[in-house]
Order: structure tokens, then sequence, then C-alpha cells
């Protein structure tokens, strides 16, 4: 008996589940692709990997200096 009533409450839960996401509003993939490239146009001048550092300081990716023994 254990086993139809836990089998029943996991259906529940993935009907309600299913539920939640038929809910969501969807975006047609042309107007979704838009609005990104427009998003990375508007931000490119902002974007290090772009643009580069101003200095090598702030330059997170930069090798770190080792220490050497002479």
């Amino acid at each position: 008996m254990d086993i139809i009533a836990s089998n029943l409450q996991q259906q529940r839960a993935i009907t309600e589940q299913l539920r939640r996401e038929a809910a969501i509003q969807r975006v047609p993939v042309t107007q979704a692709v838009a609005d990104i490239v427009k998003y990375v146009t508007e931000h490119e001048g902002e974007d290090c990997l772009l643009v580069g550092f101003s200095s090598q300081k702030v330059n997170p990716f930069r090798e770190k200096s080792s220490c050497q023994i002479l």
C-alpha cells in the first residue's frame, strides 16, 4: 500500500511541475536571439576580453609571477 501511495504522490508532483512549466510564457527563438545580439552589441565596450584591460594589474587572467631561486 505504501508503494501505491508513494507512486501516486510522485505522479502528483510530476503533474504539478508540468503544469508550472506549461504556464511559463514562451519567447520565439528569433526574438530571443535578437535580444541576445542587441545586449552583446550594447555591452561589447565593457567586455575586457574584447577590448583588453587598462593595466596588467587588473587582469585576473595574467600569469602569476613565480618565485625564482638563483
